[in-house]
């Protein structure tokens, strides 16, 4: 399929993808050059770049991005390599459960607003309506 098609399918735009491409993060896997020079794109490449989109919301940087992806292609590991991957995995999780407590905390805290601002709203309606 076509950049733009793929743009259309992920919700990216296509200078977003040709950047992913260009950091690494799309390989042959994901994108082929026909003749013309156009670009490619495998239907795996939509499923690929909303991992990306999912990876960067939780706090993954293009680096550690293209690092994981690399070893997973390669799917061999060193043991020392495997220890670094794991304590990444490790400071990820920890960081988004610490993203889901405050996101329980300020959804907390918009309830207890919209709560207040319902009840002084029903009160000034009862008092104009009287």
């Amino acid at each position: 399929m076509k950049i733009h098609e793929l743009a259309i399918k992920t919700g990216l735009t296509a200078p977003t993808i040709r950047f992913y491409e260009k950091e690494g993060l799309l390989d042959s896997r994901h994108v082929l050059r026909g003749k013309n020079n156009y670009r490619d794109y495998s239907e795996e490449t939509i499923e690929h770049l909303k991992i990306i989109k999912r990876l960067q919301s939780v706090g993954f940087s293009l680096g550690e991005m293209r690092e994981l992806f690399q070893e997973y292609a390669v799917n061999k590991l060193t043991i020392s390599k495997g220890i670094e991957l794991i304590d990444l995995f490790r400071e990820k999780i920890r960081e988004i459960e610490q993203k889901q407590i405050e996101f329980e905390q300020i959804h907390r805290t918009l309830n207890e607003m919209l709560e207040a601002k319902i009840l002084l709203m029903n009160e000034l309606e009862n008092e104009n309506n009287v």
